[in-house]
C-alpha cells in the first residue's frame, strides 16, 4: 500500500453487478451480483443444523440460501434500473451489506499505517441527490459498526467515470447495464440536461432470448434467468442489417450454426431451420421499433419501457441512433460535432462477439452504432472500451487518485470528498 499512494477503493454499483476494490488489486476488480436474499430460518432449524441466522446475505453465500422459486421475493435486487427508491428499506439494507462485504474483504488485517480507505462510489448518472445523501450515511454506518474503515468517501457518475478512464474531456458515452442504458453528453463534466436513462439494457436481451425459447419449445428453461442469461451469450448475433440477415441465413441455412450445447449445464438447444431467431437477440437490444417485433407484441410481449426526462417522452423502442441524436440535440450547437465524433461504449450490454465467417452478416456493437448514425446522416466512429465490464470502476479508481485530498464535499458541484 505503501509503494501505490492513496488507498483508493472503487465501488461501481451496476445495475446487475456490483464490482469493487482497492487500486492494489490490478486492473481486474472482484464483482459479485448486486443483489440480497433475506432468509427465513427457523429458530429450531437454526439450533437443531447449526445454522447461525443471518437477516441479510450478499455475495457467493446467497446460492446456499436460496429456497424455492416460490419464495424467490426474498430476493432484492436493489439497482434494476440503477435507482434505489428512497423509502425501498429492503434496497438499502441490501446496499448497505454489499457495501459491508466489500470493504471488510480487503480492509488490511494488520493495519499499520493504514487510517482507511479513499472511497469512490459509482452511481448512475440519473441518481438522486438522496442516493448520495444516503450512500454517505451508510458508509458513516459502517464506520461506527465495524471500525474506520472509510476515511473519505466521494461519489461521481458512471459515464463520467468511463470518461475519465478513457482520457475522453468531450464525448458522449453510452453506459449500457443489464437494467437500463445510460446515453451522457460530457463536456468536462455531465451535461446533466441532455442525459437519457434508456430504459433497455441487457436484460432487453434475455427477455427476447427467454421468449425466443418458448416458441422453439423450450418453455420450462425459458423460466431460470441464468440460463437464459447463457443461452443469449452463446446464440445472440446483432445484424449488420436484419433484413438481409435473415434472408441470407433462410437461404444458407447449414452456413448458420443453430445447435447449441450451454455453458455449464448438460442442456443442448436446437434450432434447427430457425436459425436466423440469433439474430433478433442481439436486434432488439438496438432496435427493438424494427416491424418484425410487431408480432412479439401483438402476442402479449412488451417492448421497453418509455422514459420520462425532464417533461418529455423518450420512447423505449426507439434505436439507439435516433436517442443519441436526441440527447445531443439538447446540448449547445457548437459542441454537438464534437459529441457526436467521440461516442464511447461501456457496459456488458455491449459485450457481443461475431463469429468467424460470419463478418458481412454479424457486427459487433460499435459498427452497429455507427450504421444507426448513419441512418439518419451522423457521420461518427464509435468505440468500446477496452473491458466494458471494469471501465466504470477503473475510471472511479483514477478519480478518487487525482482528487485532491484538501477539497472538500460540495452540494452545489456535487464533487469533493466526504470525510468521516
Amino acid at each position: 500500500m505503501e509503494e501505490i499512494g492513496r488507498p483508493v477503493f472503487g465501488e461501481d454499483f451496476g445495475t446487475a453487478f456490483y464490482k469493487f476494490g482497492p487500486i492494489w488489486i490490478g486492473k481486474i476488480p472482484d464483482m459479485i451480483e448486486n443483489r440480497a436474499y433475506f432468509p427465513k430460518i427457523s429458530k429450531a432449524v437454526e439450533r437443531i443444523r447449526g445454522y447461525v441466522a443471518k437477516e441479510v446475505v450478499v455475495g457467493p453465500e446467497v446460492v446456499e440460501y436460496l429456497e424455492s422459486k416460490a419464495d424467490l421475493s426474498r430476493l432484492v435486487y436493489p439497482m434494476r434500473n440503477g435507482v434505489i427508491e428512497r423509502r425501498d428499506e429492503r434496497g438499502w439494507r441490501a446496499a448497505k451489506e454489499l457495501l459491508r462485504y466489500s470493504l471488510l474483504k480487503h480492509a488490511p488485517d494488520k493495519p499499520g499505517s493504514f487510517s482507511g480507505f479513499y472511497a469512490v462510489t459509482a452511481l448512475a448518472a440519473q441518481a438522486p441527490t438522496y442516493m448520495y445523501e444516503k450512500f454517505f450515511q451508510l458508509h458513516e454506518e459502517i464506520n461506527k459498526e465495524e471500525g474506520l474503515i472509510v476515511k473519505a468517501l466521494t461519489i461521481i457518475p458512471q459515464p463520467l467515470a468511463v470518461a475519465i478512464a478513457e482520457k475522453a474531456t468531450v464525448c458522449t458515452v453510452l453506459e449500457a447495464g443489464h437494467g437500463n442504458t445510460q446515453i451522457t453528453p460530457i463536456s468536462k463534466d455531465v451535461i446533466s440536461g441532455a442525459l437519457i436513462p434508456l430504459n433497455r439494457g441487457g436484460s432487453d436481451s434475455d427477455r427476447i432470448s427467454a421468449q425466443i425459447l418458448k416458441d422453439l419449445g423450450y418453455s420450462d428453461l425459458a423460466k431460470e434467468e441464468k440460463f437464459v442469461r447463457l443461452f443469449k451469450e452463446a446464440a445472440g448475433l446483432v445484424p449488420r442489417d436484419l433484413d438481409k440477415a435473415i434472408s441470407w441465413a433462410k437461404e444458407n441455412p447449414n452456413a448458420l450454426v443453430s445447435s447449441f450445447q450451454i455453458p455449464q449445464t448438460a442442456v443442448k438447444i436446437e434450432m434447427e431451420d430457425k436459425g436466423w431467431l440469433r439474430f433478433l437477440i442481439g436486434e432488439f437490444y438496438f432496435d427493438p421499433r424494427h416491424e418484425i417485433f410487431e408480432s412479439y407484441y401483438s402476442r402479449g410481449f412488451s417492448p421497453p419501457k418509455d422514459t420520462l426526462v425532464a417533461g418529455e417522452v423518450i420512447r423505449g423502442d426507439v434505436d439507439l441512433g435516433e436517442a443519441i441524436r436526441i440527447s445531443v440535440s439538447k446540448t449547445p450547437v457548437e459542441i454537438q460535432p464534437q459529441l457526436l465524433k467521440s461516442v464511447i461504449l461501456s457496459g456488458g450490454a455491449f459485450y457481443w462477439k461475431v463469429p468467424p465467417g460470419l463478418e458481412n452478416i454479424a457486427v459487433d456493437s460499435p459498427t452497429k452504432i455507427k450504421l444507426l448514425l448513419d441512418r439518419i446522416g451522423i457521420k461518427s466512429e464509435p468505440k468500446m472500451v477496452s473491458d466494458p465490464q471494469y471501465s466504470v470502476w477503473r475510471g472511479a479508481i483514477v478519480y478518487g487518485y487525482y482528487l485532491a485530498e484538501d477539497y472538500k464535499w460540495d452540494w452545489r458541484q456535487m464533487e469533493g470528498w466526504y470525510y468521516f
